[in-house]
């Protein structure tokens, strides 16, 4: 398994179990969840500019997830899943250097890996209505309004 996925797995971890204790300061967490499963430093620093965007852009990531997800409510979308939406989402929208597609297939294996039996086809519908709707957007606007 690549560096890349591990630290995005590692970065699921961390975002799990803030769902569960939002009081903690992200950053205390992701040294919290990285000291007790003694994670490798060749995959820290990349999970933790996942989990600390995630946390900075959550309000805008939930809100392009609750309108992909007409018929879920953000509360109801399963919680291992959620956070799997919200790293692959930031993906999309804050990493140039990462492919959307990559994003898209990477998050879907994870939840193949993590989630419930039909996980990876629900994050898959989500992300590209959410990838479509990107690409649309960015489409119809001038130059220099993307994002």
């Amino acid at each position: 398994m690549g560096k890349r996925r591990r630290s995005r797995e590692l970065a699921l971890k961390v975002l799990f179990h803030f769902e569960f204790s939002k009081k903690d300061d992200p950053a205390v967490a992701f040294d919290l969840i990285c000291n007790n499963f003694g994670v490798s430093e060749d995959i820290k620093a990349f999970s933790k500019e996942l989990v600390l965007g995630v946390c900075v852009h959550i309000k805008e990531l939930d809100n392009l997830i609750s309108k992909a997800s007409q018929n879920w409510r953000l509360e109801r979308i399963a919680i291992i899943d959620r956070s799997i939406l919200r790293l692959a989402v930031f993906e999309l929208l804050y990493r140039d250097d990462i492919p959307p597609k990559v994003s898209i297939n990477e998050a879907v294996d994870v939840g193949k890996k993590f989630g419930a039996e039909e996980s990876g086809a629900f994050i898959n519908g989500i992300l590209d209505k959410i990838y479509n709707t990107l690409t649309q957007t960015s489409q119809n606007s001038g130059p220099g309004e993307i994002k």
